[in-house]
């Protein structure tokens, strides 16, 4: 790739991620049908959207190609991911990308739409504390309307079976290691080729300055929650109703409806 990479470059990218992603999250995809199912049941076939801590824009690539009508916004801090995403993108009228630190108080201000028909994220918000969390599922049931929905799909282990989370786990981390032996990326792989890359060399060291290198173990200060936690906190913020919609072993789709 060069300087000036083509849309098919970063294409190319996104589905790279997409492959990294599915390493850990086998699943991924029925995830994100379950997601945009209640999204379409709970706010119809148009919503406008804000894809939280959005990445590559996984979320919106899928909600835009299902729902020919919506609109979306992507809010993210990592400048790598953000780049892929505006390349993948260029020529979509429907979606932004706005760069915001969802720790900061303010960030909301930054986004061009208000209010939102539904809210959704996938495998991120445990890069957060459980305090920050917090705040923030007070501040997105400020940017949702009446009726809106939040969807966090993540890793949200259940504390009181630890037998079947250890033999989740194992058995995890066998599959892990055969698709490692046909050549499959794990996170800090896709990291060091993407460094390698001359069109995302610099938003990737820039990245390393703000979230540390991935080889060095990158998500030291986030938290994982179960998903009745999740669904209490939602509860808390303002939301009417929640709980989780979807779930497999170690990981779960909590919905919270304003």
């Amino acid at each position: 790739m060069t300087d000036t990479a083509s849309v098919a470059d970063w294409q190319a990218w996104q589905r790279s991620w997409d492959r990294q992603q599915e390493w850990y999250l086998p699943d991924r995809e029925e995830r994100f049908r379950a997601m945009l199912d209640a999204v379409e049941a709970l706010v119809g076939p148009e919503p406008r959207i804000l894809d939280l801590a959005c990445g590559t824009g996984s979320i919106s690539d899928r909600a835009l190609r299902r729902f020919p009508k919506a609109v979306s916004t992507g809010v993210d801090l990592d400048p790598a991911l953000l780049t892929i995403a505006r390349g993948h993108f260029t020529a979509e009228s429907r979606v932004t990308f706005v760069s915001a630190d969802l720790r900061d108080p303010e960030w909301t201000r930054r986004l061009p739409h208000r209010p939102y028909d539904a809210v959704l994220t996938a495998t991120a918000l445990h890069w957060l504390r459980s305090e920050e969390l917090t705040a923030l599922y007070g501040r997105l049931a400020g940017v949702l309307r009446d009726g809106g929905v939040f969807l966090n799909a993540d890793h949200m282990p259940d504390p009181a079976t630890p037998r079947i989370n250890a033999a989740d786990h194992a058995f995890h981390k066998a599959r892990q290691a055969r698709a490692r032996e046909a050549g499959t990326q794990d996170w800090v792989d896709w990291w060091r080729t993407a460094a390698e890359d001359t069109a995302l060399a610099g938003p990737v060291a820039e990245r390393f300055r703000i979230f540390g290198n991935p080889a060095d173990g990158d998500h030291a200060d986030g938290e994982v929650q179960s998903a009745d936690w999740h669904a209490r906190t939602l509860r808390a913020a303002g939301f009417a109703e929640a709980r989780p919609v979807w779930c497999s072993v170690s990981d779960a789709m909590v919905l919270g409806l304003k």
